[in-house]
C-alpha cells in the first residue's frame, strides 16, 4: 500500500485542520493511501518532520498556512529525491493556493492532494541558507503576517492583517537600497520590494503586466519607490488596489537579484520573519518541487524527482 505523510498545523485558520481531520484522512484512505499523521506544535516543526520523515513516504501532504508549506518545502531539501507534495490551504490568507488553484474546502483539497494535476514549481533560495516557496519581501505591510497575534488572526481572519497593515502606514519607513540583476541595476529609496512566484501576495493580486508562470525559472520583482508627499502616497495606494501602473512602480522578471543596504533590512519569507540583512542574494531554483494542484493543462511532473543542488 502507498504511504502518505500528513503534516498539519492544528492551529491554522481557526483550527480548521483539526476540526476536519477525520474527513481528510478518510479521503486519503479511500484512495488507497496508508496515512501517518504529524501535528506541528511550534515554528520549525514542519521543517523537521519533512526532513526526518519525508523520505520514507511516497507522498507528503501538508495542511496549514503559507508558512507551513514553506517549512515542508525547506525540510524536503535534505532528501535525495523529493516526493510529490500535496497542499491543503488552511491559513488566514493562503496566497500560494490561489496560484495553484486549490479550493478552500479542505476535503476537496485533500482529493486534489492525491489525484490532482502535478505542477512543477520554482523555489527561491535566499542567501544560500534559506528557501522560500513563493515570496521574499521587505517594506510596508510585509511584517503584518508574523506580527499579527494568532488570536486576532483566528477571530478576524484576513481583516486582522489589514488592521495591522494600516498601523504600519502611520510609521512609513523608507529604505535606501542598491539592487542588481542580469541586465539591470538600481539605487533608490523604496518603501516596498517583492520577489515572488505567485499571483497573490498578502491577499492582493499582482500587477497585471507580469505574467506568473510557476516553472519558467523566473521571479516577478516589484519595487515601490518612496513617495515624495502624501498625495503621491495616496496615488500609490490607489494604483496598488486597482493593479494599475504608477510612476513609482518598477516591475520586471529575473532569475536572480541581489539587494544591499547600509543598514539591516528585515525580510519576510513566505509570511514568516526571514531575519535582518544588509545583503540579500536571491536566486531561482527551477522546477524544484512538484505540487498537486487544481490547475489543468500544465506540464506533468509525475513521479519523484532528484533534488536540485542547493
Amino acid at each position: 500500500m502507498k504511504k502518505l505523510l500528513f503534516i498539519y498545523n492544528p492551529h491554522a485558520g481557526k483550527g480548521r485542520a483539526s476540526a476536519q481531520l477525520h474527513g481528510i484522512v478518510q479521503v486519503f484512505q479511500s484512495n488507497g493511501w496508508l496515512v501517518t499523521l504529524y501535528a506541528t506544535q511550534e515554528q520549525g516543526d514542519g521543517v523537521w518532520a519533512a526532513a526526518a520523515l519525508g523520505g520514507d513516504y511516497d507522498r507528503v501532504v501538508c495542511c496549514g498556512g503559507d508558512g507551513t508549506l514553506s517549512e515542508v518545502v525547506s525540510g524536503l531539501r535534505t532528501r535525495e529525491q523529493i516526493p510529490l507534495l500535496g497542499y491543503l490551504p488552511a491559513g488566514t490568507t493562503n496566497d500560494f493556493s490561489k496560484t495553484l488553484e486549490l479550493p478552500g474546502d479542505l476535503l476537496e483539497a485533500a482529493e486534489l492532494a492525491v489525484n490532482g494535476h502535478p505542477q512543477p514549481c520554482d523555489v527561491g533560495r535566499f542567501n544560500d541558507n534559506r528557501l522560500f516557496s513563493y515570496v521574499a519581501a521587505f517594506g510596508v505591510f510585509t511584517d503584518t503576517s508574523y506580527t499579527t497575534p494568532q488570536p486576532m488572526k483566528n477571530l478576524l481572519g484576513h481583516t486582522a492583517y489589514i488592521l495591522e497593515g494600516i498601523k504600519s502606514l502611520a510609521n512609513l519607513k523608507t529604505y535606501h537600497i542598491r539592487a542588481s540583476w542580469p541586465g539591470g541595476a538600481l539605487e533608490d529609496d523604496v518603501i516596498y520590494a517583492m520577489v515572488s512566484n505567485s499571483v497573490s501576495v498578502g491577499g492582493f493580486r499582482g500587477m497585471r503586466s507580469l505574467e506568473v508562470v510557476l516553472d519558467d525559472g523566473l521571479f516577478e520583482v516589484f519595487l515601490v519607490r518612496a513617495p515624495k508627499n502624501a498625495w503621491e502616497l495616496q496615488q500609490i495606494a490607489a494604483a496598488l488596489l486597482a493593479r494599475q501602473p504608477n510612476e513609482n512602480f518598477l516591475a520586471f522578471q529575473t532569475d536572480r537579484i541581489t539587494f544591499s543596504s547600509d543598514v539591516p533590512v528585515a525580510w519576510t519569507l513566505d509570511g514568516e520573519f526571514g531575519g535582518s540583512h544588509t545583503e540579500a542574494q536571491i536566486s531561482n531554483l527551477p522546477r524544484y518541487v512538484t505540487i498537486l494542484s487544481g490547475r489543468t493543462g500544465q506540464e506533468s511532473g509525475e513521479g519523484e524527482r532528484d533534488a536540485a543542488p542547493v
